[in-house]
């Protein structure tokens, strides 16, 4: 029966019966096969442990394109570089001062969102703004009252859409598209944050500009979390996309440990990071994303 090629045999109905009891016969051949697979490794663990090592599934993450700018795990060129660049004092003591706006007469559900990320990021202040401050005017007062970084919520028909990141009082400025946002409360058994500082993940940030943008994020956070709170916040990057989470693991005995999310959730991505202060006429654009740009989905930037 295995033999028969069901294209060969004309007849509807019998095609579809000779299909039906191949797939019975090779579904009863692969069970066989896994039972007396599993008895071989239940007498000799090695195999199976052989058998996992060489089953590696194949996904984008591991047959992504080269890429030069991929930083080793020992560079010490980048090691050299990350200690004196414009970041390395949060990472050495020095406390974040970090303030938060909008767009002019932002809608209910961007200063909702907004309100949000204050109860995430620790020494976050929001202020409300006027239709009359332009951008450059905020980044002023910032900078003259020692702000490390300006966070810029903008919308579109009353809903926030993305957040531009701008650290001082140097840059660089990074632009994202936002996207998939989840508050705290929508999210189903969430838990209640605290005050404490969090501890902070950076997941796959493997490039230069990887290493930049997380190094970013990485400065909105005082370097120095409060284990007792038991809060994590997760940047994780696949593909160019950016997930943040945040969770409150659970101790449920001496062997188990439980994530609660506490929210909100939302998905960033890159447009654009430009060197030094915000400057949409005249700023120099260390990377900036374009259409063309994705030659393959097995090529990321991050």
């Amino acid at each position: 029966m295995n033999n028969i090629a069901t294209s060969e045999i004309k007849n509807k109905v019998k095609r579809g019966q000779v299909y039906e009891k191949q797939r019975i016969e090779k579904g009863k051949a692969k069970r066989l096969r896994r039972k007396e697979l599993k008895k071989e490794e239940a007498e000799n663990p090695e195999l199976r442990e052989a058998r996992l090592r060489e089953n590696v599934p194949t996904t984008q993450e591991n047959t992504r394109e080269f890429d030069e700018a991929v930083v080793a795990d020992a560079d010490d060129e980048v090691v050299k570089e990350e200690e004196e660049d414009e970041f390395a004092q949060y990472f050495n003591g020095q406390a974040p001062k970090v303030l938060i706006t909008t767009t002019p007469k932002a809608g209910k559900q961007t200063v909702n969102f907004v309100k949000e990320l204050v109860s995430v990021v620790p020494n976050l202040e929001y202020v409300k703004r006027g239709s009359k401050f332009a951008l450059q005017q905020i980044i002023q007062f910032c900078k003259n009252r020692e702000y490390t970084d300006l966070i810029v919520v903008s919308e579109d028909h009353k809903e926030p859409t993305h957040v531009t990141l701008i650290h001082l009082p140097e840059g660089p400025t990074a632009h994202f598209r936002l996207t998939r946002i989840k508050g705290g409360k929508e999210i189903l058994g969430h838990a209640r944050a605290t005050s404490h500082y969090p501890e902070l993940i950076l997941n796959q940030f493997s490039t230069r500009l990887g290493h930049t943008v997380g190094r970013m994020f990485a400065a909105l956070f005082p370097q120095v979390p409060e284990f007792q709170g038991r809060q994590v916040v997760t940047f994780h990057n696949q593909r160019d996309y950016i997930f943040f989470r945040r969770h409150r693991y659970v101790f449920k005995n001496s062997k188990r440990v439980d994530l609660q999310e506490i929210g909100p959730r939302f998905t960033l991505k890159l447009r654009w990071l430009q060197k030094g202060l915000y400057d949409p006429v005249n700023g120099e654009y260390e990377w900036l994303y374009k259409a063309d740009l994705e030659t393959s989905r097995r090529r990321v930037f991050l």
